[in-house]
C-alpha cells in the first residue's frame, strides 16, 4: 500500500449526546440561545456531595429510539447488546450510529474493508450495585460482611460477563461489530484529552492511505456514584449557587472551579475525493493537530506549556499562521489553575494576535469527560457553518491571569477555521485543526 500524507480529510457526520440535546440542531438552538445545560442532579444522590448541579445527558435514557433509525436487525443486536454496556459505552456507540446515519453513508455499498473506528474514553468505573448481590452472599446472619465467604461466595455471585460493561475498547469493538467494519480499529484512554487525540489519528489514518473512512469518536463521564467522588475529593468544583445555569464560568475572574457533566460526540471522517465521490456533504475539513504531554521532576502537570506546545504543532501541521486562526475553542475547565495555565498558553503562542476570539462550551454543560472535546469541535463546527461564534456563558469580569479575548457576543465572527484545544490535570494536552 502506498502512503500518501497528501489525502485531504473532510467531516461528513456529526453524532452527540449532550446535556444541550442530542442532535446538531438541538446543540446550536441551545448555544445560540445562550441556554444552559446545567440543572440539578438527578441521576446520583448529591447530598453528601459539595455539589448539587451538573450537565447530565438528561435526553438520553439508553433505549434503542436514543440511536437514531435503525434497519430492523441492526437495532435488535443493539437492543441485546444494551444490558452488557454501561452508561458511558451506550452514548459511545449511539453518537456512531447517529454519525453514521447524518453522513447517508451507503454501508451496504461500499468497501467495509476500508472503513475504521478511532475511539476515546475515559477509564470505566463499575457500578456499586454490580456487586450487590455478591455482598449479600458474604453477610452472616447478623449483616456482617465475612471475608472468609470471598473465595466460595463473593466471586460466584458476580455476573461473570460483569467487566465486559466497562472496559474502555468496548466502544470501538461494539460500532465495528454492529455495522461490520473490518478496518483500522483503536482506543485512547486519555481523559479529557482522548477526543482531539482520537480525531488527529483517524486523520492520520486516512492521509497515510491506510483506510478512505473512520468514524471518530469519543465518550465520558463525571456523574458517576464512583468517579464522581474521586473528582470532588481532588479536584476543583464550582461552589454551589441558587441559581444553576451561573456555575461554570471559563476565564472569569470570579470562577470557583468545574461542573461535572456527561456526554458523547462522534464525527464521520472520510478521504476528501472518496465523499465528494459519493455526494457527500462536507462539513468541514481536518487540516492539523498536536499532542503533547509535560510534567515536572514531582510529576506535576505542566498545563500552560503542554498548550504552548500543541499549539505550536497545530499551527505547524495545518500551516497557518495565528493571524489566519478563525477562532480557538478552550478548554476552558473553570478551575483557577487550568484557566489560568491554558490562557498563558495561548498568549504566548498567540502573542502576536492577542485578540484571536476564545470560546468555551463547557459553560454551557460542564465537563463532559473525555466526551467533551468532540462535543466542542461539532459546536465550532456548527459556528462556522451558520457564520457565527457562541458567546461564552457567565463571562463578566476579565481576570489579569487569563489574558485572551473570550468571546461575549452572540454574533462574534468564527472565521474560516478552529483550533479546538483540550487537557488533563496530569499536563497531556491535544488540539485538531478543522477549517470550514
Amino acid at each position: 500500500m502506498v502512503v500518501c500524507m497528501s489525502r485531504r480529510v473532510v467531516v461528513t457526520g456529526l453524532g452527540l449526546v449532550s446535556p444541550l440535546g442530542n442532535s446538531p440542531e438541538r446543540l446550536w438552538q441551545a448555544l445560540s440561545a445562550g441556554q444552559s445545560g446545567i440543572g440539578p442532579l438527578q441521576t446520583i444522590p448529591p447530598d453528601r456531595l459539595p455539589t448539587k448541579f451538573g450537565g447530565e445527558a438528561r435526553e438520553f435514557t439508553g433505549a434503542i429510539e436514543d440511536f437514531g433509525p435503525l434497519e430492523k436487525m441492526m437495532g435488535r443486536n443493539i437492543k441485546k447488546s444494551l444490558k452488557m454496556m454501561c452508561r458511558e459505552i451506550q452514548m459511545g456507540v449511539a453518537v456512531a450510529q447517529l454519525a453514521i446515519t447524518h453522513s447517508r453513508l451507503p454501508l451496504l455499498e461500499v468497501d467495509r474493508d476500508r472503513i475504521g473506528v478511532l475511539y476515546g474514553s475515559d477509564y470505566m468505573m463499575t457500578q456499586p450495585l454490580d456487586f450487590a448481590d455478591a455482598v449479600r452472599a458474604c453477610l452472616t446472619e447478623s449483616g456482617e460482611f465475612d471475608f472468609n465467604n470471598w473465595g466460595d461466595k463473593f466471586k460466584s455471585a458476580v455476573d461473570p460477563l460483569w467487566l465486559l460493561k466497562y472496559l474502555p475498547n468496548l466502544p470501538a469493538a461494539h460500532i465495528a461489530i454492529f455495522n461490520d467494519l473490518h478496518g483500522p480499529n483503536n482506543s485512547l484512554t486519555m481523559r479529557e484529552a482522548s477526543s482531539n487525540m482520537a480525531v488527529s489519528e483517524a486523520y492520520q489514518t486516512i492521509a497515510r492511505g491506510h483506510a478512505d473512512v473512520m468514524l471518530a469518536g469519543a465518550t465520558g463521564t463525571r456523574i458517576h456514584v464512583s468517579r464522581t467522588v474521586h473528582i470532588v475529593t481532588q479536584e476543583e468544583i464550582a461552589e454551589d449557587s441558587d441559581n444553576p445555569a451561573t456555575l461554570s464560568r471559563p476565564f472569569d475572574l470570579n470562577r470557583t472551579g468545574q461542573v461535572i457533566g456527561e456526554g458523547a460526540g462522534a464525527i464521520m471522517l472520510e478521504e476528501r475525493e472518496y465523499a465528494l465521490g459519493r455526494g457527500a456533504t462536507v462539513y468541514g475539513e481536518v487540516i492539523g493537530f498536536g499532542s503533547s504531554s509535560v510534567t515536572d521532576a514531582n510529576g506535576v502537570g505542566q498545563l500552560d506549556l503542554a498548550i504552548r506546545n500543541v499549539l505550536a504543532q497545530a499551527l505547524r501541521t495545518s500551516g497557518l499562521t495565528p493571524e489566519q486562526v478563525g477562532h480557538i475553542h478552550a478548554h476552558g475547565l473553570g478551575t483557577h489553575k487550568s484557566d489560568a495555565a491554558e490562557a498563558q498558553g495561548i498568549r504566548a503562542v498567540f502573542s502576536s494576535r492577542p485578540d484571536v476570539p476564545v470560546t468555551a462550551a463547557k459553560s454551557y454543560f460542564g465537563n463532559l469527560g473525555a466526551g467533551s472535546g468532540l462535543v466542542e469541535v461539532i459546536a465550532s463546527i456548527l459556528s462556522l457553518q451558520h457564520g457565527r461564534l457562541f458567546r461564552t456563558l457567565n463571562f463578566e469580569t476579565p481576570d489579569p491571569q487569563c489574558p485572551v479575548a473570550v468571546v461575549t457576543a452572540a454574533d462574534a465572527a468564527p472565521g474560516d477555521n478552529f483550533i479546538n484545544l483540550n487537557m488533563t490535570p496530569q499536563g497531556q494536552a491535544s488540539a485538531v485543526v478543522v477549517k470550514k
